[in-house]
């Protein structure tokens, strides 16, 4: 094919960092052509649905694609039962024929950004800084309560402001930006929740023909 179109719907605007995270895992698994994609911002609709099968169903209207991702934060549940739930919404909607893959990170996706110290850094506007990150061990961050509590800690401590100017630092904007000062994801290779995202996405190249394998 020409190129490849995808469309992610999350749950909140922030988890639309979770392209670049997507697009990676394509091109790691063989896509070659250009990939185009796609945050399904639903948000200024004059009536945002709210269930998840409408919501999909607005996605797919407003942003056609040839594969959706839908996320959904774990938070305190089971993995496998966010999976369910999006599985049952897409049953109550026949009419869905292209692929789509369960987006599920433990908690949620800020742990999947814990680990690149240097992208932490680099998304505070301090790459060169030197005081010292309590980044948490990789096989640690799917248990840690608040991954985005922990995440924006590191930003105004990798930050090094002081006063006025670390309370103005815009958090949400900086922890946009870590994802797109990480390079390779494969560390996250030892998380169970990754590893079953990286498996559904490794069977779509040859399966729709999308890369040269």
């Amino acid at each position: 094919m020409s190129s490849l179109t995808y469309t992610l719907l999350t749950d909140g605007s922030s988890d639309q960092v979770l392209l670049r995270l997507l697009t990676w895992l394509l091109r790691r698994h063989g896509v070659t052509c250009p990939i185009q994609s796609e945050w399904a911002d639903l948000r200024q609709l004059p009536k945002p649905p709210k269930g998840l099968k409408d919501r999909i169903s607005a996605s797919l209207e407003l942003f056609p694609c040839d594969l959706l991702f839908v996320h959904r934060d774990a938070e305190r549940e089971p993995r496998e039962n966010r999976v369910l739930e999006i599985q049952r919404a897409l049953e109550a909607l026949p009419d869905v024929t292209l692929p789509v893959v369960c987006v599920v990170p433990v908690r949620m996706q800020e742990a999947w950004l814990l680990f690149d110290e240097a992208a932490i850094r680099s998304a505070a506007g301090n790459p060169n800084g030197t005081v010292t990150l309590s980044i948490p061990r990789l096989r640690d961050v799917e248990g840690i309560p608040d991954p985005k509590q922990r995440l924006q800690e590191l930003l105004k401590t990798a930050s090094e402001l002081t006063g006025r100017r670390r309370q103005q630092l815009n958090l949400a904007s900086c922890a946009r930006r870590v994802a797109e000062y990480i390079e390779d994801f494969s560390p996250l290779d030892m998380l169970a929740a990754f590893v079953a995202l990286n498996e559904d996405v490794s069977r779509l190249p040859d399966q729709y023909r999308w890369g040269d394998r």
